[in-house]
């Protein structure tokens, strides 16, 4: 008998200007692997990144499934309303490598209460949080 964990699979979507652009950022900078590319026939692209997939396709405008929904890059990268959160093993470790490869950090790792956390933003300006914990219990969540 399976359990709807068995059943169900969490990707971030994203939308792209430029759908290659944001996939190499994903698979070069952070680290991911292109599952499903784009193509002349569909720009929707898949990168498996840690436990989930980051889904990047271009915007577009309402449809049925969703009649009054548009898509698009953030207009205010400093307003948001939700980020993608990466858990890190050991984050100075992992902010040395992404700022080798690019990754344009708004401040190095900053120490609070509980954890260590830094942000980066994509080539779109998506904010993605990046953070250690500093609790006993490790980098994972608890299960």
């Amino acid at each position: 008998m399976s359990t709807i964990d068995e059943e169900m699979v969490l990707a971030h979507f994203i939308v792209a200007d430029d759908v290659e652009r944001s996939r190499r950022f994903y698979t070069e900078v952070l680290g991911g692997k292109t599952v499903i590319s784009a193509d002349l026939n569909d720009e929707v692209t898949y990168v498996a990144l840690a436990n989930s997939w980051i889904i990047i396709n271009v915007g577009g405008g309402p449809t049925d499934d969703k009649p009054t929904v548009t898509l698009e890059t953030p207009p205010d990268p400093d307003r948001v309303s939700s980020f993608l959160n990466i858990r890190v093993a050991d984050i100075q470790a992992v902010y040395a490598q992404w700022s080798a490869r690019g990754a344009q950090f708004l401040t190095p790792p900053k120490q609070h209460e509980t954890e260590m956390r830094c942000y980066i933003r994509d080539p779109d300006g998506y904010l993605i949080e990046v953070g250690q914990t500093t609790l006993p219990r490790g980098w994972r969540p608890p299960s």
